[in-house]
This record gives C-alpha cells, sequence and structure tokens, in this order.
C-alpha cells in the first residue's frame, strides 16, 4: 500500500492511506542505516501489520520532490504564511527573510494577513502595495468571524501547504477553521513583548479536503539563512529582475552602493517597495558580514 507521512511523534509515522484510515508505522532499520529519516509528507509504501488495530511497518520511501530543513518535511506544493494585522504588529523584515528561505527552495509562497477586523482598509491596501510584485499573493482574512476564508480555501485546494508564521498570529485558529477536527490548541499574545505562546510543537499534515493537505507548523521569531550568499539575495527578490538591464555593472550589481543602479532608482520612482527594498540591504549587509569558512 501506497501513503503520506501526516505526523511523526516518539518514533512511530502516522501514515494516510489516500482514503479515510491512518496507521502507526514504525519505518524498518534499513533507513537508519543508510542515514534516511522519514518526514512528515513523504510519500511512502508500507505493509499492514494489524489492520484492526491500524499498525504497519515503512518499506520504501519515494522520491521527494523537494524538502525543507525548517521545518523537516517534504514533497511540499506550496507555503501559506501568516502575519496578523495586529496584535501582534507585523514583522515584515522576518516576512521577507521567509520570502527568501522559500525562494531559494522554489516553495510558491502566499501571504496570509490575518485578523483583518484588527486593521483598517488603509493598512490592507498598504501591504498590498508593499507586496504586490513580490510574486506573492495576498490575502486577508479573520479566523474570529470567517472573512475571506474561501478565497484561502482556493488556494489550498488540491495540494500540500506549509502554514508557517510567528507565534500568536492565528495559525492554529486558522487550521481549526479549515479543518475543525483538528481541535488544534490556541493562546493569547502576551500583552509585554506582543508575542504568542507556541501552541502548536511539532509539524503535523491535516487531509483537509480530497487530495488537500495542510501542515500546521511550530511558529517562529526569528529565521537565520545561514547558507545564502550575499551577492545572490538579489535573486530572491523577483520585483528586481525587471531594473536589472538598467544597472551600469550588470548581473555584478548588488543594488546597495553602485552608482546608475536601476532598481535604486525603481525603489525612489516607487515602482519597487521601500519596505521590500530597506529589507534587502538589512539582510545583505547581514548576510555580507558573516564570516565563512
Amino acid at each position: 500500500m501506497t501513503g503520506k507521512i501526516i505526523k511523526g511523534i516518539a518514533g512511530f509515522y502516522y501514515v494516510h492511506d489516500h482514503q479515510k484510515k491512518v496507521y502507526a508505522c514504525k519505518a524498518k532499520g534499513v533507513f537508519r542505516k543508510r542515514g534516511i529519516k522519514p518526514l512528515v509528507g513523504d510519500e511512502v509504501v508500507f505493509s499492514v501489520l494489524d489492520q484492526e488495530a491500524g499498525e504497519g511497518n515503512i518499506n520504501e520511501i519515494l522520491p521527494r520532490k523537494n524538502e525543507l530543513i525548517r521545518p523537516a518535511s517534504a514533497n511540499v506544493d506550496q507555503a501559506l504564511v501568516v502575519f496578523a494585522m495586529k496584535e501582534p504588529e507585523p514583522n515584515l523584515n522576518l516576512l521577507d527573510r521567509f520570502l527568501v528561505m522559500m525562494e531559494t527552495q522554489q516553495i510558491p509562497v502566499a501571504i496570509c494577513f490575518n485578523k483583518m477586523d484588527l486593521g483598517q482598509e488603509k493598512d490592507w491596501l498598504s501591504y498590498e502595495e508593499i507586496y504586490k510584485n513580490s510574486g506573492c499573493q495576498v490575502y486577508f482574512l479573520s479566523a474570529r468571524n470567517g472573512r475571506g476564508i474561501q478565497q484561502v480555501w482556493e488556494q489550498l485546494r488540491g495540494k500540500t501547504t506549509i502554514l508557517a508564521g510567528p507565534s500568536g498570529v492565528g495559525k492554529s485558529s486558522l487550521t481549526n477553521l479549515l479543518y475543525p477536527e483538528a481541535g488544534m490548541e490556541t493562546g493569547t499574545v502576551s500583552r509585554k513583548i506582543q508575542r504568542g505562546k507556541h501552541t502548536t510543537r511539532h509539524a503535523e499534515l491535516f487531509c483537509v479536503a480530497e487530495n488537500t493537505f495542510l501542515m500546521d507548523t511550530p511558529g517562529f521569531s526569528s529565521l537565520c539563512l545561514e547558507e545564502l550568499e550575499a551577492v545572490r539575495l538579489k535573486d530572491y527578490f523577483p520585483e528586481f529582475y525587471n531594473y536589472k538591464e538598467e544597472c551600469r555593472f550588470g548581473e555584478d550589481c548588488v543594488h546597495v552602493g553602485e552608482p546608475v543602479c536601476g532598481v535604486k532608482a525603481a525603489v525612489k520612482d516607487h515602482k519597487i517597495s521601500q519596505s521590500r527594498y530597506e529589507n534587502y540591504v538589512l539582510l545583505y549587509q547581514e548576510q555580507k558580514g558573516k564570516r565563512r569558512y
């Protein structure tokens, strides 16, 4: 039989058979000998040991189309990154880091601003303007009252989607809205530090509809782009692409200190978001300052 790993806890891997049943499986020792660890999202071949108890063994891990390190998962079609309009205030530098991280792994991203009931129309328009040329679809919704949820549903249908974002932005509330059977614990935001409690402690896939899987993941408050070279960072900001031919130094231009730079001119002319560019410069300086051995 074939299925998809939806959860891994304490040496057991829970495999969905693409119908309605989930089996608690052990991975054969051969994987450990080969240094291969099954991941949430893996498509596997498994054998049933006890049909009534729902127990089995994983015999083979089918080829992965992609693999993420954080969260540890495989065969992801897209990421839905969730930030709140308010409580906590959105950290756009953190959002841009996440977009770069997904770009480096060629994972399409949709951006979802939750808690739209706490924001105003000018806030929605501002964020929409910032990210309109980022290559990401932008959604606004309220998990509290369900407003905007239908558009997000259409984005998820027929795909395996990672739900990611900082703690306290409403990821678990959104999961519960999309899939009430999940029964995810939800938390509140600390007034002092404006961060949420970590209510999701491990990555888990939920089959929310036919061939539609949603993975709620533990929240993050920082992201490190360890392996990315500073000179390559510009390649992961899609809105820069149309202006690089206007740079005096062409492909060698990093769009920071060079004269006659098409990207900097586009920022000045409001064709590229000032916020996105400023975060690019901060990330570039951070990556450039790292010592590599």
